[in-house]
């Protein structure tokens, strides 16, 4: 979902624009999270449009701000996949088009709880494809879940050199918040001064960083303990991996990947169809049955097998969702955030 890398060169970044700008009318160019296109994915599209799908993996929200800054009003992309923070960030800057509701009959289909959220009141902007949380994830087989049942047990002494973070500067800060009691969209420069001084004290039990592929250290052992999103606990499990997570009493944070039309997109009208057909009942049910995040498709939400719907770590309780809260965008604070986090990476 969400991943801070460095930013992308401007050469790098201008790749594929020349050939986006001559578009033929039977593309479309989707810039989405890897893992959000399996293999066959797209096939039954182009069988039924006609419109050949052109994806671009999506490493971060950070870079793909960048990339589209960067390429400006000769575009790059008609359908992108911003997490729900962004979706404000960058509807804010007019990055994205306005949607036209006539032409996305699929709204109809999505879970309401998911629509006319804070980060996009109306859904102006973007429509939500995929739910996401920031749990504790821990090895059933060697760590005890009663230990940990608040973000401030992760400071224990216990867990000296053993805690894997994620590698994301909101993440970090979040879980430091949640412990103080202070808001975690916070954009209070002494606020987020103390949580910084607070991260530095957790700062001896962080063994990594990863938000790459986090599932992958619980999978081969390497991480007995540590944050992991929702998605990536259940990619786990399905490896075999003795992985559970705890949601703290202090609550998490929520977010939503989403699907949105750039203001740039010049293949609009395929956009609107591309966002139909991946966010339609028989696919939202195939790619939630392959990586693991509830979809916003209520139908395909019934289709699912119980195994996975009742899998409290993948599929939040009411009672968790209701105690957490939604992540906005923070502004220019977020300059902030990320000074603070990458002084605690360098941090001893």
């Amino acid at each position: 979902m969400k991943k801070l890398t460095g930013v992308l060169t401007a050469g790098m970044m201008m790749l594929g624009v020349s050939n986006y700008a001559t578009a033929a009318n039977n593309e479309v160019y989707l810039y989405t999270w890897t893992e959000y296109v399996p293999e066959g994915l797209l096939d039954e599209f182009t069988k039924q449009t006609g419109i050949k799908v052109i994806v671009s993996s999506l490493e971060s929200n950070e870079t793909m701000y960048a990339k589209l800054k960067t390429m400006g009003k000769d575009g790059g992309y008609d359908v992108i996949a911003p997490t729900s923070y962004f979706v404000s960030k960058m509807a804010r800057e007019g990055m994205l088009k306005n949607l036209d509701h006539t032409k996305l009959p699929v709204i109809k289909e999505l879970d309401p709880k998911l629509l006319d959220l804070p980060y996009d009141k109306g859904n102006k902007y973007s429509l939500p494809q995929l739910f996401g949380a920031t749990g504790i994830a821990y090895n059933t087989e060697s760590q005890d879940p009663s230990k940990f049942q608040s973000w401030a047990d992760l400071w224990s002494p216990d867990f000296k050199g053993t805690l894997q973070m994620l590698d994301d500067p909101r993440e970090l800060f979040n879980i430091a918040l949640l412990k103080m009691g202070k808001d975690p969209n916070t954009q209070d420069p002494e606020v987020l001064k103390s949580a910084y001084e607070e991260l530095l004290k957790l700062r001896p039990n962080i063994l990594s960083f990863n938000s790459d592929n986090p599932a992958s250290s619980f999978i081969s052992g390497e991480a007995e303990l540590g944050l992991l999103w929702n998605g990536s606990a259940r990619i786990a499990k399905n490896e075999g991996a003795k992985v559970d997570m705890v949601y703290p009493k202090e609550g998490t944070i929520l977010w939503v990947d989403n699907l949105a039309i750039p203001s740039t997109a010049k293949n609009t009208e395929n956009a609107y169809k591309l966002i139909n057909y991946l966010l339609s009942t028989d696919v939202s049910e195939k790619l939630t049955l392959n990586i693991g995040y509830p979809t916003a498709n209520l139908t395909a939400l019934k289709r699912l097998p119980k195994a996975l719907t009742e899998d409290k770590a993948t599929f939040l309780t009411q009672e968790v969702i209701d105690r957490s809260q939604w992540q906005v965008d923070v502004d220019n604070a977020i300059d902030l955030y990320d000074s603070y986090y990458q002084k605690l990476k360098a941090a001893k």
